[in-house]
């Protein structure tokens, strides 16, 4: 177990040195903040299908950012957390969004059938909709309530080495729990970890 923590420290410290590059220039704000109007988009999903978000209007969506080169990425997707998470909350729609300078959609459809993904991976190659939220790491969440508005941004835990034995906090499935339970979001904004987004020049 030692054995594979010190494997996945080294992969990440690759994978950061990789994606050091980090934000263009025009991505350098803070992005839409909590409380504020989710921007709309329309990106094709794995299959080449145009999704748009508004389609999914008066219902609660999960915005993942996910690169399938990221250890950090690859560690949760092991672990089954973003696929357990969606399975647990049927009536949220959870979209996956890749706004790495390498995605395609053949690219997303191996990693979603390599990894037993059961919703929509998003090829954001052009990095449109990564700059509008402003999304600097993968994994990276985001979570819109049905009226449009951004209720939850930043990390999936509070665990980024994932060995965390105690006190381990899952902020996403916290925030989908209490927003289904008609509660305001306890901890609404969280500092993302994992590699950063490696948009194209």
């Amino acid at each position: 177990m030692r054995k594979f923590q010190w494997v996945f420290v080294a992969l990440a410290l690759i994978c950061i040195s990789l994606t050091a590059r980090g934000l263009a220039a025009d991505a350098s704000d803070s992005g839409v903040a909590v409380g504020s109007k989710a921007p709309d988009f329309t990106l094709q999903n794995q299959d080449g299908a145009n999704v748009n978000l508004h389609d999914f209007a008066g219902k609660i969506v999960v915005l993942e950012w996910t690169n399938p080169n990221c250890p950090f990425v690859l560690r949760h997707y092991q672990a089954k957390t973003m696929q357990t998470l969606a399975g647990q909350f049927k009536d949220v729609t959870w979209l996956a969004i890749n706004s790495s300078a390498t995605a395609s959609n053949a690219a997303d459809k191996q990693w979603a059938t390599d990894q037993a993904i059961p919703y929509p991976v998003l090829n954001d190659v052009a990095t449109t909709v990564g700059k509008a939220y402003h999304a600097t790491n993968t994994p990276e969440m985001f979570i819109i309530g049905a009226d449009g508005t951004l209720l939850y941004k930043g990390a999936i835990d509070n665990d980024p080495t994932g060995d965390k034995t105690t006190d381990k906090i899952n902020y996403v499935q916290q925030a989908l729990t209490e927003i289904l339970a008609g509660k305001s979001v306890s901890v609404p904004e969280t500092k993302p970890y994992g590699c950063h987004v490696s948009y194209r020049d």
